[in-house]
């Protein structure tokens, strides 16, 4: 089950930065491709205001 970001995100880019895959794209909030999603969490685990969770 891929993670979706909420619109909690602040577009830090944290999350698109830790992302082992590059599934996260800029923009308000940021975007994960759910193809590409990996579900390993580490978008989740570094979001400062805790946007990302699993679809």
């Amino acid at each position: 089950m891929a993670y979706k970001i909420s619109e909690d995100c602040i577009a830090c880019g944290v999350c698109a930065d830790n992302c082992p895959v590059d599934a996260i794209s800029e923009g308000t909030p940021y975007v994960i491709d759910e193809d590409a999603c990996i579900d390993c969490g580490a978008c989740q685990a570094n979001c400062p205001v805790d946007a990302p969770a699993q679809a």
